[in-house]
């Protein structure tokens, strides 16, 4: 009996100092965080998770200095652990005002890498334990209003688009060189009138574009319309852009 009393007096101890060393941790970090020391800030909340995997204020705050230092993945990757942890035996009042808090920097995070359906959620989260907050009411209308714009979804939709377009003008660039391969062997065996009577790409009118200069120049025509529109987004983003909950715990 005293052996099992001592045992679990020993864990409770073990307990207390892992719970100081985390908030040591943490407090530390924050200060690192307010003087912009985001690396050394880095490594005391990540110290203050290796003692405890469940501290909320760890998590969140490492959230918090990853958003800053711009690795929104990673960022909403402790966002979601902070929100996992949250105990259900805090007060309703702080357990709403983490949740909130949370909810919309995982929806931030989200946001920020044009994942709008994952972004859209988490805000409708935040206003689910806070109604009347005008900026997440303004972030959850925004998503949903790309998410219209991108309906495979956001979440790296433009970037799949992007990719699949660059793919498609390196196969037609491949395919252009081994046509003009190809056109360079005829020449070498065949007389200027056959060439001028067989090889493509021909002379178009008065212009003398051929076909490969023409798609050519609507591939540039296109791009230049991409970069434009990327640009309005960018600036409507500007405008609704949410601002972080970035208040340390």
């Amino acid at each position: 009996m005293r052996k099992s009393l001592t045992l679990i007096l020993l864990l409770l101890v073990s307990v207390l100092a892992s719970a100081q060393v985390d908030k040591k941790d943490v407090r530390r970090g924050n200060r690192q965080f307010a003087k912009a020391k985001y690396g050394e800030a880095d490594i005391s909340y990540r110290k203050g998770l290796n003692a405890d995997s469940t501290s909320v204020a760890s998590a969140y705050n490492l959230g918090n200095n990853l958003y800053r230092q711009g690795n929104y993945a990673e960022a909403g990757k402790f966002y979601q652990q902070a929100m996992r942890h949250i105990p259900e035996t805090r007060s309703v009042k702080k357990r709403n005002a983490e949740g909130f808090d949370t909810y919309f920097n995982i929806g931030d995070a989200a946001l920020q890498q044009k994942q709008y359906r994952a972004a859209m959620e988490a805000f409708a989260q935040a206003l689910v334990i806070n109604p009347d907050d005008m900026e997440a009411k303004e972030n959850y209308v925004y998503a949903r209003k790309m998410l219209e714009n991108n309906p495979d979804g956001g979440g790296g939709g433009n970037d799949q688009q992007n990719q699949d377009q660059n793919q498609d003008q390196n196969q037609d660039q491949q395919d252009q060189n081994q046509d003009q391969d190809q056109d360079q062997n005829k020449d070498q065996n065949q007389d200027q009138d056959q060439q001028d009577q067989n090889q493509q790409p021909k002379p178009q009118g008065e212009s003398g574009i051929s076909p490969q200069q023409a798609q050519q120049m609507l591939q540039a025509i296109q791009a230049k319309e991409k970069e434009t529109q990327d640009k309005v987004n960018k600036e409507k983003a500007a405008v609704l852009k949410s601002r972080q909950k970035e208040k340390n715990w």
